[in-house]
């Protein structure tokens, strides 16, 4: 191991393999040459350090063999990529997630009033036009304040994100914190589930629910009109300069009764408390563009920090986008990947998870993913302190 305080603090973490050793084996009898553990094992530290389809994990477990050796059995050597596909075909994708979950559990220190942000990501080179399978459909968890991803779960080809929310937020632990929804997501069940599990939402409002979105714009038109006499409202706007742009964000909300009965349908959302507006605007090179949008909250009225914590929590739903599905693109090369056999993609989408989690863990090295993955493959220090291994 590495002798800095980086390494050390590194090597502090859980071996993530303890998180998978009691996986089911889709194999038997002859097929089991290699030791499934050993396959994860390895296709975790090749997707870390770069890999990005099955040839590539061989590659590297050729490349790397003697160091793997080091805290792998390998009775038979390295895997082909063969084998790597047909596991990772069958492997059963919900047991793995679950492994994956219990792992990160362990790396991430949830905190009261975190933002967990929820959204889809369409896999673009999962489709097999052959076979008429269409590119999946993963809906993912995010913890905003460690920017790791908490779960994931594929959408159904016959169904949509609607169905695959509350699976996903069933195996999540939102107590106390504010889950974030685009307006595919914003339905009475999902916010009642929330509600039921101890959390709080924050839901966008879109054409789906047109009538809703109709009646929070005229309310905060008649607020205003009204000065918002006798209204518990609040109002907060920040400015944000850089690369040559001013972005400017308005947030007012409006919480109680008073408020609230006006809208459509009101008493059908569990816990709703809140309704907010939000005014972006982008000024760059003499151009101005602007955006408006409507939000219903459980968030209580906390006087003059309503509006700071809403729009804190509107402006992390984007940290999903930015920060793990560009990421999964730029860095992992996602949308170009062709692994679409049985549960192949699927698995191989939460490998990525994995190797994204443990690069962005470490909090010390100040390299973006695509150089950490770089800084891993070449220096086997830095790769055994993230992903927590002890040698023999």
């Amino acid at each position: 191991m590495g002798g800095t305080e980086e390494g050390t603090r590194l090597a502090e973490r859980v071996d993530i393999r303890e998180y998978f050793e009691d996986l089911e084996d889709p194999r038997n009898g002859p097929a089991q040459m290699h030791e499934l553990i050993d396959i994860v094992v390895i296709a975790i530290c090749a997707i870390v350090c770069g890999a990005d389809h099955w040839t590539e994990v061989e590659a590297f477990g050729q490349a790397r063999e003697a160091w793997l050796r080091q805290f792998l059995e390998l009775p038979h050597g390295i895997p082909s990529h063969d084998t790597f596909s047909r596991v990772f075909r069958y492997l059963n994708p919900a047991a793995f997630e679950s492994g994956f979950r219990a792992w990160t559990q362990a790396l991430h220190n949830r905190t009261a009033g975190e933002v967990i942000p929820i959204d889809g990501k369409c896999l673009r080179g999962s489709h097999d036009r052959a076979t008429e399978k269409a590119a999946i459909y993963m809906v993912s968890a995010w913890a905003e304040n460690n920017h790791l991803v908490l779960g994931q779960r594929k959408v159904d080809e016959k169904s949509n994100e609607i169905t695959a929310i509350p699976e996903l937020l069933r195996v999540l632990d939102v107590k106390d914190c504010i889950v974030t929804i685009d307006a595919m997501g914003t339905q009475k069940e999902i916010s009642a589930q929330i509600r039921e599990q101890e959390g709080d939402y924050l839901l966008a409002l879109k054409g789906n629910h047109s009538h809703l979105s109709e009646d929070a714009d005229s309310l905060f038109k008649w607020a205003k009109k009204t000065d918002y006499l006798g209204l518990d409202h609040d109002y907060h706007r920040t400015i944000n300069k850089g690369h040559d742009r001013i972005e400017i964000r308005e947030c007012w909300t409006l919480s109680g009764v008073a408020s609230l009965s006006v809208l459509s349908g009101q008493q059908d959302w569990a816990g709703l408390q809140t309704v907010a507006r939000i005014r972006s605007e982008r000024r760059h090179n003499g151009d101005i563009t602007s955006d408006e949008r409507f939000y219903i909250s459980s968030l209580p009225y906390a006087g003059q920090h309503t509006a700071t914590q809403v729009l804190h929590a509107a402006r992390s739903h984007w940290g999903i986008e930015n920060r793990l599905h560009w990421v999964l693109d730029m860095a992992f090369h996602e949308d170009e990947c062709r692994v679409r056999l049985g549960h192949g993609d699927e698995n191989l989408a939460i490998l990525r998870h994995i190797a994204l989690n443990l690069l962005r863990a470490d909090k010390h090295t100040r390299l973006g993913v695509h150089g950490k993955r770089l800084k891993a493959a070449w220096d086997l220090d830095y790769l055994s302190e993230i992903l927590g291994f002890q040698m023999r």
